[in-house]
């Protein structure tokens, strides 16, 4: 794994956590307990910091970086799939961003939310609480059903186990 220094600032990862060997963390970037960060993910926390949650999985090739004004904060028991785009934005605890899924500048996603594979946020979207979110734009589909409230931690349950299997096959 990279853990690289930018101007004053290095990484501080949680003990706990799992970053897989070709994953970049670079500058001011926070990680919780038993967050992951997976197979070729760069986060950049050079003009601003990145903060992540406790148990939250950054999936294989997810890029997430600031702006110059405004963080990226992504809270507890979120699941980043596969080839996200994360960009000065604010994830709430218990989301699900689904696989290529871009979030731009200023958008704010509510606690309890899926953001579908593909979808398009575009700056300064707000997502409310428990919602299903789908499309380029992106738009309010539906209210999560229970299942789906349900899944959202099994997800990230299913990420610490995980990543405890790659650290101990190391």
């Amino acid at each position: 794994m990279a853990l690289r220094r930018f101007r004053d600032q290095s990484p501080r990862i949680h003990p706990s956590c799992f970053i897989e060997e070709s994953a970049q963390v670079i500058g001011d970037v926070e990680l919780g307990e038993d967050s992951s960060v997976w197979f070729n993910s760069v986060l950049r926390g050079d003009v601003n910091g990145i903060r992540i949650g406790q148990r939250t999985n950054i999936q294989d090739l997810t890029m997430i970086h600031v702006t110059g004004q405004t963080e990226t904060v992504i809270g507890d028991d979120v699941t980043v799939g596969h080839r996200v785009i994360l960009h000065g934005c604010r994830v709430g605890h218990r989301v699900l961003v689904g696989m290529g899924a871009i979030v731009m500048d200023d958008v704010e996603i509510g606690e309890d939310c899926i953001i579908g594979a593909g979808t398009l946020l575009t700056p300064g979207t707000k997502i409310p609480p428990g919602s299903l979110v789908v499309g380029s734009p992106g738009k309010v589909k539906r209210p999560l059903t229970p299942e789906e409230r349900t899944f959202l931690l099994e997800s990230a349950r299913h990420y610490v186990e995980t990543a405890g299997e790659h650290r101990a096959s190391r």
